[in-house]
């Protein structure tokens, strides 16, 4: 019978570890792609206390190697079931632990666009991660899709290996913190279409084109390559039988208590406004804390 079982290894449920092999408690971490999550794949954190400058793999890397240090169990298999009997069972390469307390620390994935094409040319040219694929492209041309702080990251980081990068936003003005408004709007490769959406991906062996709508009609941009950033989505079916959800989110406070006692929720697959890798650390916190007050309870 482990203390606390985590389910996803990015900041929250890193921080979560952490905090509980601190306080004593057996702990065991699921994570069934990268420790870090959407951390891995960004290319510089300016907003992380203590540094001014570290990429997202770093700092992935020395939350992994403290949380292994301090003796928490890391199963790098994919959790496929998750039911409270007799505690919580989590069911990860055909494996089962049981654990007195959970912490839901999976995050959200990457949101698609959801237009002809995107699907098809998948690996060929669309992509949803500049930092894993924007080498392929190097020199090239490339479209960026989104408005957000990773979208805007992700323009600043191809336009300094690409030779031009069209950033393509559906509203006027930008949601990004103005710190990344300024860069983009001072990068000269970087062409910045407002009002805009895109309506198709085109290609042949790869992606050769993208189709755009905008206020002056139609426009076919020649690209390389078409990078996603368009928000996250969570992947929570999973547990809807277990815990409240809210628009797929768990549905938790900033105590990170869900719906059922035992179960806590922490980063971005909780309800919150603020998705970021210091309140994804912070909701770790927190939630190995109070899920240490359930433990020494039941």
């Amino acid at each position: 019978m482990i203390d606390i079982a985590i389910i996803g290894a990015g900041p929250a449920g890193m921080s979560a570890a952490i905090y509980a092999r601190r306080a004593g408690l057996s702990v065991t971490v699921f994570e069934g792609e990268m420790c870090g999550g959407q951390m891995a794949y960004t290319p510089e954190v300016e907003n992380y206390p203590g540094f001014a400058h570290i990429s997202g793999a770093e700092l992935s890397f020395s939350m992994r190697h403290q949380m292994v240090s301090l003796g928490a169990e890391l199963v790098e298999v994919p959790v496929t079931a998750v039911t409270a009997k007799g505690g919580y069972s989590v069911t990860a390469g055909g494996e089962v632990y049981t654990a007195k307390a959970l912490i839901v620390a999976n995050g959200a994935k990457r949101r698609k666009l959801g237009i002809p094409g995107e699907d098809a040319y998948g690996g060929r040219g669309v992509s949803y991660c500049a930092v894993c694929d924007g080498m392929f492209f190097k020199g090239k041309t490339v479209a960026v899709v989104g408005g957000g702080n990773t979208a805007l990251e992700d323009a600043l980081y191809l336009a300094g290996i690409c030779e031009k990068v069209y950033l393509i936003h559906r509203r006027d003005t930008f949601r990004a913190q103005q710190l990344f408004v300024d860069k983009v709007q001072a990068a000269e490769n970087i062409e910045i279409l407002y009002s805009t959406v895109p309506t198709e991906v085109r290609g042949e062996a790869r992606v050769n084109a993208l189709c755009v709508q905008g206020a002056d009609g139609e426009r076919v941009l020649d690209v390389a390559a078409v990078f996603v950033a368009v928000g996250l989505s969570p992947e929570n079916e999973m547990f809807a039988g277990l815990v409240e959800l809210a628009d797929g989110y768990i549905r938790a406070g900033d105590d990170t208590h869900t719906s059922r006692a035992g179960v806590f929720a922490a980063g971005d697959t909780r309800t919150k406004t603020l998705r970021q890798i210091i309140t994804a650390a912070a909701d770790g916190a927190m939630a190995a804390t109070e899920a240490e007050k359930y433990v020494r309870t039941v």
